[in-house]
């Protein structure tokens, strides 16, 4: 049998019948309508969620007359309307906590100075002066030093803050330490004891001890 015979492209077969499709969907729910309801409508307030199937002609009639207030006076609409820009969510004023009843009988703390950097008092309703003011008060200026006094500050292992007996505890501690006669007569620290004694001279020289 030749295959590229061109009586084979003549051939045609004729289908004996059309098999059934199923192409109904859900019937439209409008009173006396049979058509396929392939649009849904929601069912209103209380009811979201939930839709019709209408056909596309009772689709249109409805959404035209669809209301979604409707029974609602015009208060109820407002605070409807007013709740929506939040959400329907539930809010509260400012610091005040809704499960905060059980802390009423304790004293307010202030706990929140930490919690942020507000050196302009913004947060805290307060103007610039009234801000200068509290953060003068909360940090008192610490005196400018100069170098030298700052490194002889270093070599006896203290900081900025160091007041005169404090200096002066400092020097004597570690002048015991690093004595020839505290350590049996080893003198591989007599550079440092000279350190410490030419530090304490400069701090002595600019009135902190």
């Amino acid at each position: 049998m030749d295959l590229n015979s061109p009586l084979f492209d003549r051939i045609r077969i004729k289908p004996s019948c059309e098999e059934p499709r199923d192409t109904k969907g859900p019937a439209c729910e409008h009173p006396g309508c049979k058509a396929s309801g392939e649009y849904r409508a929601p069912k209103g307030r209380d009811r979201e969620g939930q839709y019709w199937r209408f056909c596309l002609q009772h689709v249109r009639e409805y959404n035209a007359s669809y209301n979604y207030f409707s029974g609602m006076s015009d208060s109820a609409v407002a605070a409807y309307q007013k709740d929506a820009i939040i959400g329907h969510r539930p809010t509260w004023a400012m610091g005040v906590n809704a499960s905060g009843k059980a802390e009423e009988t304790e004293p307010k703390q202030d706990t929140r100075d930490w919690a942020y950097f507000d050196p302009l008092g913004i947060l805290r309703g307060e103007d610039f002066t009234q801000a200068r003011g509290r953060r003068t008060q909360a940090e008192p200026r610490r005196p400018r030093y100069t170098g030298a006094v700052r490194r002889a500050l270093d070599i006896l292992g203290l900081d900025e803050t160091a007041d005169g007996p404090a200096i002066k505890a400092q020097y004597k501690s570690l002048v015991k330490r690093f004595h020839p006669d505290a350590n049996g007569g080893d003198r591989s620290f007599e550079e440092r004891l000279r350190d410490i004694i030419k530090a304490h001279d400069t701090l002595k020289s600019a009135g902190l001890c």
